[in-house]
């Protein structure tokens, strides 16, 4: 069974293997891989869509994501996902490499070379607050800075994943200093990025960006970030679910600290 670049026709193919292990569909966000990313997949032997896939994002020159690993729960165990995990390592060409791993596949990353530095959890609810009167509803007059806020803290162009805010998300909203946005998956709305001086601005555009939405939220929070996590659950957005952040090949490039919340986790 050889890899080959999927394209938007195996969009279906893509969400049934996802729901076969019990993930959401989530074909707004496949979509949007497939618009910023090279999407891999394996066709299963039987003729009944999709053995494994996974996806490459590049970032510039020196950093690229990879996400979506998958594999058909009638195929676990046969060596598909690093098989297509090494094809995209080859594809990334030299680049720092990272990923968010659960603990089944934590071990697999570990054999590939990938190492931990970071924990990462899913919180979710329904956000408990009030307006930060901080804050405000971007504009396409705004990009070009946000652009270079993110290239410099995020320390590589995301560019083109970034342009998309606007048509992708619900909501994208600035402050002095930083931005936040969010789009809307299955069941709830995500919040991220958000690329901040400190995180005082950081919870003025979570709050905000909630509070427009309304209803549940997700925020993946690094779990450094104690006091943020903290006043997280402190409005009612709860109930983690942690994965390791993963590295090859080098560091993570740009400053990390002001990154309060990724654009999600299969994007950074």
């Amino acid at each position: 069974m050889e890899p080959r670049r999927l394209t938007l026709n195996d969009l279906d193919a893509c969400t049934k293997l996802a729901e076969d292990r019990q993930w959401p569909p989530e074909r707004h966000k496949w979509t949007l891989l497939f618009e910023v990313g090279e999407v891999y997949g394996v066709d299963a032997a039987d003729g009944d869509g999709l053995a494994a896939t996974n996806v490459l994002t590049r970032y510039g020159d020196d950093h690229a994501v990879v996400s979506m690993v998958l594999t058909a729960s009638r195929y676990g165990r046969q060596g598909l996902a690093r098989g297509l995990m090494e094809h995209v390592l080859d594809q990334a060409s030299g680049r720092v490499v990272s990923l968010h791993a659960t603990e089944n596949g934590r071990p697999l990353y570990e054999r590939l070379g990938f190492r931990t530095v970071g924990r990462v959890a899913k919180h979710t609810g329904v956000f408990k607050g009030r307006p930060s009167d901080r804050t405000r509803p971007a504009t396409v007059e705004d990009l070009d800075a946000v652009l270079a806020l993110d290239a410099e803290v995020f320390g590589t162009d995301r560019s083109p994943l970034l342009r998309r805010m606007f048509s992708f998300g619900e909501r994208v909203r600035v402050a002095e200093g930083g931005f936040g946005h969010c789009w809307r998956n299955d069941g709830n709305v995500v919040i991220g990025p958000v690329v901040t001086q400190d995180e005082r601005t950081a919870r003025a555009l979570i709050g905000d960006l909630a509070l427009d939405v309304g209803g549940e939220v997700r925020l993946d929070l690094d779990l450094a970030k104690e006091s943020l996590v903290g006043w997280a659950g402190e409005h009612g957005i709860g109930d983690p679910w942690p994965v390791s952040l993963m590295v090859r090949d080098g560091e993570l490039p740009g400053d990390r600290t002001r990154q309060f919340l990724p654009f999600m986790q299969a994007l950074g």
